[in-house]
């Protein structure tokens, strides 16, 4: 059986194009969920929904990959235990299907670019740290929140993997303080213009 799944950002956009290419590839209309969310939006009734009433046998089928995920970590994240349970991915536009041997090995490719991102988050926010620290020592004491690790909580905040408890250990603050900073999206908050000045930049998420 197919389960389909669409989302759009705002109530102003069609999902017409998207119900249209579900029930072409076979999908029922009554299995057909859907969302009027943010691409970064953790709630997603629809989402949930599809998720529950997919069984083994089953593949679970999308328009475009970036309808079910905030990023490429969390997208296979969701296909990983999607495959547990012994349900596919399909994607319309895009030619992944997880249910053949092809499509798993595309898949493959991108749970290995996942994880060389994160690696390289993690690489650039210990460089980052160390050079803090290496200028708090000769500078005098530090203060608490930093530019830099301000920048990497941002950063680390954004994938949604990363749990604020071990962001904030990971980072030598507490998790009062990292969220004094940042919001739960990796958004900086009004504490965190001091530091951040003109230059911010707000962590890149998928739409």
């Amino acid at each position: 059986m197919l389960v389909g799944y669409m989302r759009v950002s705002t109530a102003d956009q069609n999902l017409g194009l998207q119900r249209d290419a579900l029930v072409a590839a076979g999908v029922a209309p009554d299995r057909i969920c859907e969302d009027v969310c943010s691409g970064r939006a953790v709630d997603r009734p629809g989402l949930a929904r599809a998720l529950d009433i997919a069984r083994d046998g089953d593949a679970l089928v999308i328009w475009k990959l970036d309808r079910i995920g905030r990023s490429l970590p969390h997208v296979v994240g969701l296909v990983g235990d999607l495959q547990k349970r012994g349900v596919g991915l399909k994607v319309l536009t895009g030619d992944v299907d997880t249910t053949t041997a092809t499509g798993r090995l595309v898949f493959g490719i991108f749970a290995t670019l996942a994880e060389f991102e994160r690696d390289l988050i993690h690489e650039r926010t210990m460089a980052g740290l160390a050079a803090a620290r290496a200028r708090g020592r000769s500078g005098g004491r530090p203060r608490v929140m930093t530019r830099q690790k301000l920048k990497a909580a941002m950063a680390l905040m954004a994938d949604r993997d990363n749990a604020a408890r071990d962001v904030a250990a990971q980072l030598g603050v507490s998790v009062s303080t990292l969220y004094a900073y940042v919001d739960a999206k990796g958004q900086p908050r009004e504490r965190a213009t001091e530091l951040l000045g003109k230059r911010a930049a707000k962590p890149a998420i998928a739409a």
